[in-house]
């Protein structure tokens, strides 16, 4: 498989894995679950950019200019940046015949990300510690990033057939 093909192969099973993950989390908002505000995403890494690492809570936080943008482009640069790293683990051939365990133990593994960095910069504590209800909230984590584990597998399988 050329550079060429293995990078677009990478945007499109990134995308595509992001994809499926706001699907769920739009499922989850239809259902009265609340989800993730990629604005404060955006709010953090602005602040970030600024030296600012931690808040005591991001959503007091002074806003950023373009936050929601920002937020959501970052969303979808850490799903291709997850992609391309299960790509690199599994190799190129997983690609013309991928399996649902990598993709799903990937995902499982990404959430590390939100549960011991992302929270815990943003205010949130570990695994959610600081929030009103943490168990459940780092279960629903959990489950987010099973679903774009899911969201990784569903789309090369998609790719390999095209």
């Amino acid at each position: 498989m050329g550079v060429t093909v293995l990078l677009i192969s990478t945007l499109v099973v990134g995308i595509g894995a992001t994809l499926v993950m706001d699907a769920w989390a739009m499922v989850l908002r239809r259902l009265g679950v609340t989800t993730l505000n990629y604005a404060m995403l955006g709010r953090w890494a602005g602040h970030l950019l600024r030296g600012r690492v931690h808040h005591a809570a991001i959503a007091k936080a002074e806003p950023i200019r373009h936050e929601r943008m920002l937020g959501w482009a970052l969303h979808y640069a850490i799903g291709l940046f997850f992609a391309a790293a299960l790509l690199a683990l599994q190799g190129a051939d997983w690609l013309h015949a991928p399996t649902l365990l990598p993709a799903l133990t990937f995902g499982l593994c990404t959430v590390v990300a939100p549960l011991c960095i992302l929270q815990p910069a943003m205010g949130a504590g570990w695994f959610a510690s600081k929030t009103p209800a943490p168990l459940r909230n780092s279960l629903r984590s959990v489950a987010t990033h099973l679903v774009f584990g899911s969201g990784l597998y569903a789309t090369a399988l998609l790719l390999s057939l095209v």
